[in-house]
């Protein structure tokens, strides 16, 4: 069962909603143990202090902050507790903006937003509301010892939350975006467009996987049986040279193959013939 990220209530005017937030989406990856390469066994990491020259018990320490150098203010949990803002317990609704005018890379965590029992009906019809506006919400909520300004929108017959990085967060790269006297030929743009609508299709998040992860897993089977594992073939990729041979090239390779589009239309297509078929029996 999945655990509870926070629990307390979601404010939409007087209006107070318990919930609870679940984690939406997390990372999967094979794991590395570290090991002792003489004996094969797995180490084992301690805390160690080198003042009293001993290793020292997870209940002998503390939060501090580095003031000075060697210096630390010692901050207590209870300290901690008594300074948590309002948004601790509850998220209150600030304001209502479109979704699509928030740039995705605000965008941090997701969660799942799921009611308490007394808060269903309410959550409901916030739900309803925001589905049939277009609008989502913009609220703040405290957790993990940090105030996150966040959004809420419908997902999937429910509210999604999506925390959100600050404005100053986001890092400036002097490179970025600063070839604005690179000039782009009308021809090369055409045929850039071509190759982008033969590569057009539907938005399906389960055609992709992670390959080096599956490899991974090969890998270490493979290891395993005792077996060699063979390296593939590298792709070397070299410095397009002419650009409109290159995009001409690109363009061919794709109108070779069916074009995406057909294929998610042939896909969809298929249930529907089958249904035709068993209703003319």
């Amino acid at each position: 069962m999945a655990s509870t990220v926070w629990k307390g209530y979601l404010a939409f005017g007087l209006i107070s909603v318990p919930i609870r937030l679940f984690a939406a989406a997390r990372s999967e990856r094979i794991s590395f143990n570290q090991i002792h390469e003489p004996c094969g066994s797995r180490i084992k990491q301690q805390t160690y202090c080198p003042v009293c020259e001993r290793t020292i018990e997870r209940s002998e320490l503390k939060k501090g902050y580095e003031v000075a150098k060697g210096r630390f203010v010692i901050v207590e949990d209870e300290e901690i507790k008594k300074i948590a803002p309002p948004s601790s317990e509850t998220m209150e609704i600030l304001e209502f903006v479109k979704v699509q005018d928030i740039d995705p890379i605000y965008f941090d965590a997701s969660y799942f937003m799921v009611p308490e029992e007394a808060g269903k009906k309410a959550y409901e019809l916030l739900l309803k509301t925001m589905e049939k506006s277009g609008f989502g919400a913009i609220a703040k909520v405290t957790m993990h010892q940090r105030e996150y300004t966040v959004v809420v929108r419908p997902h999937g017959h429910g509210l999604t939350l999506h925390t959100m990085f600050y404005p100053e967060e986001v890092r400036e790269v002097p490179e970025y975006g600063r070839d604005t006297d690179v000039q782009v030929k009308p021809q090369e743009a055409a045929l850039a467009e071509k190759l982008v609508e033969g590569l057009a299709t539907e938005f399906e998040p389960s055609k992709y996987h992670d390959e080096y992860q599956s490899q991974l897993a090969k890998l270490i089977e493979a290891k395993k049986e005792g077996q060699e594992v063979q390296a593939g073939p590298a792709r070397k990729l070299a410095p397009v040279i002419d650009l409109m041979q290159a995009l001409q090239q690109s363009l061919g390779q794709v109108q070779k193959k069916p074009a995406a589009r057909e294929i998610s239309e042939t896909a969809e297509a298929k249930p529907a013939r089958k249904q035709r078929a068993r209703a003319g029996r």
